[in-house]
């Protein structure tokens, strides 16, 4: 199968305006919705030390209000309008969106205009997003069976502090961060050539066009921020670390690996590999290790995708009277088993019909039938890889892997264990 006889292959028109706004248009005729999503390039790579969780709290900062729309107000006149709107910081982005009625597109764009280029950035605003996020941090991270121990994997498997880091932030930099620097975060991250705009649905684009030059062609260009240094070197040895988490139940074993560039062609075939891996009940390691050898309760694995060095993930929860280097044992006895063999045809079909599901979404506004799931695969595209076919072109290698592809890219990422961050998780207040 390939996408370009599909009827899932995404169509689209891209430009940009003279100060630097890259905007892409996917116009359908499907029902009378529309998508805006804007993208900044702007995501926890882009921070300092003694500066993370600024992305993210930055993210709220943008709701707090601006030249025309008070405080709060913008999540107000989307829903007002039939419509609903948020946003999401990662590791390599910032993203705001809104999907609404196709009539009231004119009003999606004005809003995210106005705070592009008026955001009120007082201190008693960031007071009140600054409490907000540390409550966020108590509890998605501090509070939270084993979130601890995954913030602390990253930490030991990276070496950049641009990778290291969690996109939420460490509370001491939350508590110090003051309103000059970000209003300095604003100048840097927050210009329109630093931006990428999607549109999709139901819309014509020559009004889109219209519509885009009026609001947005007045945002000064600034100077483009300074790329960040997200190189990482080679290593010769594991890295292992054990902790201990009073919140847990159970112990834990989370594993990760060094992994390529979203970019690199090895990314889909991991990625394709971690559905066959750990995808389900019928996943090689779930049958493994929670049925066969009964070493497991739980098992999950994945690829994390990033611009630069990416992680391979395994996460196993376990009774106490697990040793975990047993499961570490089955698992890599697993991969080098993949790695050797590559997986079988009916495995490889099994894996592609769930990719599909996935990135199609069914009913789910995120997904690739969606006007918004659609902006958002291309807007990736187009900020990530610099071309927005690149939506197309993914999802058209995921389909099209080779078994072969698959078992050299094991064989390649997860067999050598110098590029492999271990934690062993101790449970509850013994820390068994």
């Amino acid at each position: 199968m390939t996408l370009y006889d599909s009827k899932y292959r995404l169509k689209f028109e891209q430009g940009e305006l003279p100060n630097g706004l890259r905007f892409v248009f996917a116009p359908d005729d499907g029902a009378p919705v529309a998508a805006s999503v804007l993208l900044y390039d702007v995501g926890a790579r882009n921070e300092d030390p003694g500066k993370t969780g600024f992305a993210h709290l930055f993210e709220h900062m943008m709701f707090q209000g601006s030249a025309n729309v008070p405080r709060e107000m913008h999540f107000k006149h989307v829903e007002a309008n039939g419509g609903v709107c948020n946003a999401f910081t990662s590791f390599d982005v910032t993203v705001y969106f809104e999907l609404m009625p196709s009539s009231k597109l004119p009003l999606a764009l004005w809003l995210e205009a106005d705070r592009m280029q008026s955001l009120d950035l007082s201190q008693q605003n960031l007071d009140n997003q600054r409490a907000v996020v540390k409550e966020e941090r108590r509890l998605a991270v501090d509070n939270k069976p084993y979130a601890p121990a995954r913030e602390r994997l990253r930490e030991i498997a990276y070496d950049s502090f641009a990778n290291q880091h969690s996109i939420i932030g460490y509370m001491e930099d939350i508590d110090r961060a003051s309103l000059s620097e970000f209003q300095e975060f604003f100048r840097t991250y927050y210009a329109p050539n630093n931006a990428l705009l999607v549109v999709a649905g139901s819309f014509d684009p020559r009004d889109a066009m219209k519509l885009i030059e009026e609001l947005f062609g007045g945002a000064s260009r600034r100077p483009d921020p300074r790329p960040p240094d997200v190189n990482e070197s080679n290593r010769s040895a594991e890295r292992r670390e054990t902790i201990h988490d009073p919140l847990a139940n159970v112990p834990g074993l989370a594993v990760a690996w060094k992994a390529p560039d979203r970019s690199h062609p090895d990314a889909e075939a991991l990625s394709m590999a971690a559905e066959i891996l750990f995808g389900g009940s019928a996943s090689r390691i779930y049958q493994r290790l929670v049925k066969k050898d009964a070493l497991a309760v739980s098992v999950s694995g994945y690829l994390e995708m990033r611009r630069g060095p990416s992680l391979f993930h395994f996460f196993a929860l376990h009774r106490p009277d697990v040793d975990p280097t047993d499961i570490e044992r089955a698992v890599y006895d697993e991969f080098a088993n993949f790695a050797l063999n590559g997986p079988n045809d009916q495995e490889v079909e099994r894996a592609r019909a769930r990719v599909l599901a996935q990135r199609l979404g069914g009913l789910s506004i995120y997904g690739l039938q969606s006007p918004l799931g659609k902006a958002l695969a291309l807007g990736e595209a187009g900020l990530f890889d610099g071309d927005p076919d690149q939506a197309n072109l993914r999802l058209d290698r995921a389909l099209t892997l080779t078994p072969s592809s698959m078992k050299e890219a094991v064989a390649r990422w997860l067999i050598d264990d110098g590029e492999r961050a271990t934690l062993h998780i101790g449970a509850g207040e013994g820390g068994s």
